[in-house]
């Protein structure tokens, strides 16, 4: 694997919540935030990870329990809304909690199973596990960095989305 592509040791994705890093996006060159999180079932149970190669974005090459998964970091309610906002997302039970919205996202298929955004998914970027390293293989980005982008004005995270 290309180490430009290197985003994290498998060691540092934390089990009970995410890994934050930065990506540009090829086509456009806008840079946006990813997460990398285990796949635990619904009980938030986990298994050691094992390596993987993931292609395409059809049900089957979801990530098995003990796996990472990666998705954009923004919830599917309002897309300007960051899951880790730097620290961490919270998680319950095997799913990572939108902390404005409520919404749960299942950390293997990006499924939101509860909130507003109920039935969405979270737009999943693709990676590959090898040799203790998590790698960035998705064709549409490159890896920027790792930890959050620059302070966004549009996230609305601590005030109402609504203008009086």
């Amino acid at each position: 694997m290309d180490e430009d592509s290197r985003v994290a040791a498998l060691d540092d994705v934390p089990t009970d919540s995410t890994y934050l890093f930065r990506v540009r996006n090829r086509e456009t060159d806008e840079e946006k935030e990813a997460i990398l999180v285990r796949v635990v079932d619904g009980e938030g149970d986990q298994q050691k990870p094992t390596e993987r190669t993931g292609e395409g974005d059809s049900g089957e090459d979801d990530p098995e329990v003990g796996e990472i998964a990666c998705w954009l970091n923004y919830c599917q309610h309002f897309t300007h809304i960051k899951l880790d906002k730097g620290s961490g997302a919270p998680m319950r039970d095997g799913e990572v909690i939108c902390a404005n919205h409520g919404a749960y996202f299942e950390t293997g298929s990006g499924r939101c199973t509860y909130g507003p955004c109920e039935g969405a998914y979270l737009q999943p970027v693709e990676i590959d596990v090898a040799d203790g390293g998590v790698y960035l293989t998705d064709e549409d980005y490159a890896f920027v960095g790792v930890g959050p982008g620059e302070a966004d004005d549009l996230d609305l995270s601590s005030k109402s989305n609504y203008e009086f």
